[in-house]
């Protein structure tokens, strides 16, 4: 039996989109730091061991796309220099990072487990990703989810 996904095009995939600003091996990683509050073109490239020309085209990437924004400041006696700070569009990637964070600590955590915790404000209670449709109902198995055409899907011209 023929997929049904096979007669829909996908050359306006969100998924493919989101991966060419995403997908680089160091942008997460990048993301990461400044959702950690290190915000400082030096302090990431040391704390990350990022070669520094990598670094830049991710951070001018990063910009560019309207994920992160450059703020200047100035130490005293040194010349104007950048930091950077999240968007609401990059603030909206906090739920891919922790995702990825919980699948990292599932399958590829050390013994001791993850050096990182993320932990709610409020009641200190560990925050993770949950799956809900519109309704609220709680979806725990990708069996659970039905692919279908969106509103932008366009047929295959050769299908």
């Amino acid at each position: 039996m023929r997929p049904a996904a096979l007669d829909w095009s996908v050359d306006n995939c969100t998924i493919a989109r989101a991966m060419e600003i995403l997908g680089e091996r160091w942008t997460l990683v990048v993301l990461r730091e400044v959702f950690n509050g290190i915000r400082r073109f030096d302090d990431m490239r040391v704390r990350t061991g990022i070669p520094r020309q990598v670094l830049t085209n991710r951070l001018a990437t990063l910009v560019e796309q309207g994920v992160l924004r450059r703020e200047p400041y100035r130490e005293p006696g040194s010349r104007l220099r950048h930091e950077y700070r999240l968007t609401g569009k990059g603030l909206d990637l906090w739920p891919v990072l922790v995702a990825v964070l919980g699948w990292g600590d599932r399958y590829l955590a050390d013994a001791d487990g993850s050096p990182l915790s993320v932990a709610h404000r409020d009641c200190g209670a560990e925050v993770h990703v949950e799956l809900r449709c519109a309704q609220g109902h709680l979806v725990d198995s990708p069996r659970g989810v039905v692919p279908r055409p969106g509103p932008g899907a366009r047929r295959r011209a050769d299908g």
